[in-house]
């Protein structure tokens, strides 16, 4: 593909321009212009994912309109950010692409647009373009507004769905840390005109640390959870830390049964906005699991969440289900039994993978063991 075009832009020479021009020593000219002449050699193979990347200034937004497609503008008037997506899509669309994304907050579907974090905003931006875009999905200033940890988490979550889906996607961004995270197929840097072509490579490894932690670390995350707020006093907490951020939690308890007496539940299972995406909430099941089983006790799970139950359902040689998830329906009655939640999609999974070394486990769980 051929880049060969030129932007013009009228100036009115102004006293201000005139005297800007005479202090700076800086010819003022009646029009300025910027030709863009290079070659984007993307025709002819596969590839789902691209990036235009360079400083500011160096024609990434003109390259992106003028070469992939003007990127879509998106209105959010309604009082609710899943109110705000096409009517055409179903509730259970938008909640798979939202939850594709790591856009997992339930809570936060709820609120307006501009009340939103500016992470969460990045995050139903995508889901929203990912969703309703027709052919290759142009995104510019691509995670320009957010913190540089949540545009690589969000950049490995975006390239996850878009390779998954076989659909083609093209980010313009200044920032080159992005890159081992949104893994493109090709990079395009317009200050030197260079097209470079890339293999998928792994995202870079994450260093983590479950610990045990006190009940309070659950403040930090109730507000995030999709069912409630509200955690048993008596359960036992774990945290899953990534360097010394504390990503996801875990609440345990035991649970009562009228024959066996050996099982824990997870009863709450959360991951902090900014770290949605990367899986560390079943990385932090998984480990409990290995650890509760070695020491000689059943370790089930509870979930109600359409995207955590496909994430366990998933996990088959880990986790057995044994008890399939209903249909959601709000007019029945609440129910006190474990597994139905008062007509929620519960499923009910216990952990049948391998058992951690013991010394281990008890070091991991103390007294919850």
């Amino acid at each position: 593909m051929q880049i060969d075009f030129a932007v013009e832009s009228q100036i009115d020479l102004t006293p201000r321009v005139q005297q800007l021009s005479a202090m700076f020593d800086c010819p003022a000219q009646d029009k300025c212009r910027i030709e863009f002449k290079g070659d984007m050699p993307i025709e002819g193979k596969d590839w789902n994912v691209g990036l235009i990347v360079g400083p500011s200034g160096c024609g990434k937004s003109s390259i992106l309109s003028r070469v992939i497609g003007e990127p879509a503008e998106f209105e959010w008037a309604a009082k609710s950010v899943i109110d705000d997506f096409p009517r055409e899509h179903s509730i259970a669309d938008i909640a798979a692409i939202c939850q594709s994304v790591g856009f997992n907050t339930i809570p936060a579907w709820m609120r307006p647009f501009a009340v939103l974090s500016n992470g969460e905003k990045f995050r139903v931006e995508m889901a929203r373009r990912l969703l309703t875009a027709q052919g290759v999905i142009a995104v510019d200033e691509f995670t320009s507004v957010v913190d540089r940890q949540v545009a690589k988490i969000g950049a490995h979550a975006v390239q996850k769905f878009v390779r998954a889906r076989g659909k083609q996607f093209v980010a313009a961004s200044c920032h080159y840390d992005i890159i081992e995270w949104l893994q493109p197929d090709w990079v395009f840097e317009p200050a030197t005109m260079q097209f470079t072509r890339r293999l998928l490579r792994r995202r870079p490894a994450l260093e983590a640390e479950i610990r045990r932690v006190p009940y309070d670390y659950w403040r930090l995350f109730a507000p995030y959870h999709y069912l409630t707020a509200e955690l048993n006093r008596v359960a036992r907490c774990f945290c899953l830390f990534v360097g010394d951020q504390p990503a996801a939690f875990a609440g345990i308890l035991h649970r009562p049964h009228a024959k066996a007496k050996n099982i824990k539940g997870l009863s709450r299972l959360v991951t902090l906005p900014d770290w949605q995406g990367l899986g560390l909430a079943m990385i932090l099941a998984h480990r409990l699991g290995a650890a509760f089983k070695a020491c000689n006790y059943r370790f089930r799970t509870y979930p109600a969440h359409p995207s955590l139950i496909r994430s366990f359902a998933r996990q088959k040689q880990d986790w057995s289900m044994e008890k399939r998830g209903g249909d959601f329906s709000p007019t029945r009655g609440c129910s006190s039994q474990v597994g139905g939640f008062g007509g929620r999609p519960c499923a009910v999974f216990e952990y049948v993978g391998d058992a951690m070394d013991e010394a281990a486990a008890r070091s991991l769980l103390g007294n919850a063991a």
